[in-house]
């Protein structure tokens, strides 16, 4: 099917995009597909708060113990700060590429084109390890529906899996593909099902707490965390803390197709990391006081259990008949956010290519869907190719790569608050407001993700760091990690040549933004 140019022609103008300066241009998305509410769910959606949770309680408990909670709340702090970052931005720039756009606006194409790519292949790692833990409990639950181990165990197949993975990443572009309004119905549904069945758990976990040798009593020292034994343990337990604060920015990037572009994605990204701090909070309490944080039994930093809390407390707490619902909404979780997360990574990629930082073929939006077609397809494709080669290869490169998205995330979202600090630096003292929003809570959000970066890579010298492999001594985590930034330099230095004027500047120019009070 023809899909349409979202190329501007040489007459477009910053009037276009309401509330955008100049060089900022539409993109022929479906505008008004989104309100408030869709956009938080799918904010919530991306993160995938039940996988996230199943997948580090134990091991944030490993690292910091009882001080788990307070964890928490120092990775949601961060977070937070970066976010109100991005509400600034977006209210003058409602622009899709977000990251990619802002940046090139305040640091110049060379800066922007990186944060675009750590943005891009963040996003790409994260769907192919999301596609794998939806496969995974797809099948964990055939054989808990079964009753049958051998059904359960067709995940242990290589071929079925890939095969399994495949068929998920196709549904989730094909759903992404047919645009906003589909994506929005869908999340509802999902995200409404992880949040009750957490209900459910917290208060199930509440209600046991004292009947296992390893339950604990409430004390408000779990929310201190000062408490956590060292530095080094906590710099780890924020690393994955982060992590599962992660994707709430998919409400900006679908900022061109919601209504009121210029304020409502701020605002349901603000509502999104309320929820998930608050869910995180209330989980991380009751499991703790069920069943603890050590290593022995159903303690959560078990090391048979950690890597999935959820699959081993889903009996004890739950019982067998409602423990299934865990098992659904894990699978309800990674598959929603599959789905979801094809959102920044298409029309970042889109934006890229509208401003010519991208060959121009994934600037054509489809006709009838409005959606960046060629780009949704392309990531779904990339996303396949990446799993089935790193899972072919090996899974230990498999998992050093998820171990790298942390690098990533505090890559691009570290750029994004100080291009807004810089942005708006003319604007900073003309009242408190505009100095708290616009330049200190970025700057100090900036900060705290560069310092948890500049950590993040020192301890992935180390071989010991994730898998345990390394190459010529060097942990590989640093390699790849290091690697896929280095691959979007040598991608940025061809487009140089390929399209030279927007490196130069001339098609999104670099500027400061008019001092007219857009509120």
């Amino acid at each position: 099917m023809t899909q349409l140019d979202a190329r501007p022609l040489a007459g477009d103008r910053a009037e276009d995009v309401p509330g955008g300066t100049r060089g900022v241009r539409t993109k022929g998305l479906g505008g008004n597909s989104v309100g408030l509410t869709g956009s938080a769910v799918i904010g919530i959606s991306t993160v995938a708060p039940v996988y996230c949770l199943t997948s580090t309680l134990g091991s944030t408990a490993g690292e910091v113990g009882l001080q788990m909670p307070a964890v928490f709340l120092a990775g949601f702090l961060p977070m937070l700060l970066v976010a109100f970052a991005y509400r600034e931005l977006n209210r003058v720039m409602p622009d899709c590429g977000t990251s990619f756009t802002w940046t090139v606006k305040a640091f110049g194409p060379r800066v922007g084109w990186m944060c675009g790519w750590g943005l891009v292949i963040a996003t790409i790692i994260v769907l192919s390890n999301l596609a794998g833990v939806a496969t995974s409990f797809f099948w964990l639950l055939a054989g808990e529906i079964t009753g049958k181990e051998s059904i359960a165990a067709l995940d242990d197949n290589k071929a079925v899996h890939i095969v399994t993975v495949l068929v998920f990443i196709a549904v989730a572009t094909a759903i992404s593909y047919r645009g906003m309004t589909a994506t929005k119905g869908v999340q509802y549904a999902l995200v409404g099902l992880q949040l009750l069945v957490l209900a459910l758990f917290v208060a199930m976990a509440l209600g046991k707490a004292g009947e296992f040798e390893t339950s604990l009593s409430f004390s408000a020292e779990w929310l201190n965390p000062f408490a956590v034994q060292s530095f080094a343990a906590f710099t780890a337990g924020l690393s994955l803390s982060i992590f599962m604060y992660w994707g709430w920015d998919a409400c900006l990037t679908a900022n061109e197709e919601t209504t009121g572009s210029d304020r409502t994605p701020g605002r349901a990204a603000l509502i999104a990391m309320v929820v998930l701090v608050g869910a995180y909070l209330a989980t991380g309490v009751a499991a703790q006081m069920a069943v603890g944080s050590g290593d022995q039994g159903l303690g959560l930093a078990n090391p048979d259990t950690s890597d999935n809390v959820f699959a081993a407390l889903a009996g004890p707490v739950m019982g067998p008949a409602l423990g299934v619902l865990l098992f659904v909404a894990v699978l309800a979780s990674a598959a929603a956010s599959l789905q979801t997360t094809f959102i920044p990574v298409a029309r970042t990629v889109l934006a890229m290519s509208a401003y010519e930082a991208l060959p121009p073929s994934y600037a054509r939006v489809h006709p009838r869907f409005r959606t960046p077609g060629r780009a949704t397809v392309v990531a779904g494709l990339a996303t396949g190719a990446f799993y089935t080669v790193m899972t072919l290869v090996s899974e230990n490169v498999l998992i050093d790569t998820v171990y790298a998205l942390g690098l990533m995330i505090c890559f691009y979202y570290s750029l994004t608050a100080f291009a807004c600090a810089w942005y708006f630096r003319r604007e900073l003292l003309r009242s408190g407001r505009d100095l708290v929003f616009k330049g200190v809570f970025p700057l100090l959000g900036g900060t705290l993700l560069a310092a948890v970066f500049s950590k993040t890579l020192y301890d992935m010298w180390d071989p010991a760091y994730g898998s345990g492999s390394a190459v010529l001594g060097v942990g590989s985590v640093f390699v790849i990690g290091v690697g896929l930034l280095l691959l979007g330099l040598v991608i940025m230095l061809v487009m140089t040549r390929r399209s030279p004027a927007f490196f130069r500047g001339e098609i999104l120019t670099r500027e400061t933004p008019s001092l007219i009070v857009r509120d």
